[in-house]
């Protein structure tokens, strides 16, 4: 084993805030749906429960129809994947197959991944939790993607499969997610983003505290925002 990888500052920085509160962010720099990636949820290692979170740069991973010209990546996704990234594995949509496996989890957390998300379908449940590792998806399933899919490239930029939203996952872009649910943060935005959410934490801090003794929602916005 080599040296262990420093802790990125930027990671670091994001733990202090829920999903919540890098969306908050985003929306005062105009970024659309405040980075929100919608119809991905906890799977793994509780539904929708508890207090995992997961932060850090993505790693892309993308599948296509068997039928797409592309030719295949030349060497499996997961063996690749760099200590402390979120594994990013898009899927074409209404794919009935699981894109991802309990053995890709095996791997990913043996490379010290922090966690995967999966833009479609996933399978091996029980192993995801077993393993304690975290997975956020749009479904569970049970049949390996072989059948219909294979994997074109690793980090390039992936379009979130969805017609709710037009969002591009780029390549080191930082995702967060939480039982709120998946968010984007575009790097180049990360150094404009961080003192709002500071600045935002704060205020609502010291809302709820005055609602909470009676003040009105709408007098706590004006004192304190």
């Amino acid at each position: 084993m080599g040296p262990s990888t420093p802790e990125d500052p930027i990671v670091k920085a994001l733990q202090e805030y829920t999903t919540c509160d890098v969306s908050d962010a985003l929306c005062k720099l105009k970024f659309r749906n405040g980075g929100f990636l919608s119809g991905l949820t906890m799977w793994s290692p509780q539904r929708q429960d508890g207090p995992t979170k997961i932060v850090g740069p993505a790693y892309t991973v993308q599948y296509v129809p068997l039928s797409d010209p592309k030719p295949n990546h030349p060497t499996h996704y997961i063996d690749s994947v760099p200590e402390g990234a979120v594994v990013f594995v898009s899927c074409p949509p209404k794919t009935p197959n699981a894109a991802y496996g309990g053995l890709m989890s095996a791997r990913a957390k043996a490379s010290k991944a922090v966690g995967s998300i999966i833009d479609g379908r996933f399978r091996d449940l029980q192993e995801q939790r077993d393993l304690n590792y975290p997975i956020f998806a749009r479904d569970v399933g049970t049949a390996p993607p072989a059948e219909l899919l294979k994997v074109a490239a690793v980090n390039v930029p992936v379009k979130l499969q969805t017609d709710e939203q037009d969002m591009t996952i780029n390549p080191g872009d930082y995702l967060i997610a939480d039982m709120n649910g998946v968010v984007v943060l575009p790097r180049e935005l990360v150094e404009a983003a961080l003192p709002l959410m500071a600045k935002q934490v704060e205020a609502d801090s010291k809302m709820a505290v005055e609602i909470q003794k009676g003040m009105s929602f709408t007098e706590a916005s004006k004192r304190f925002r």
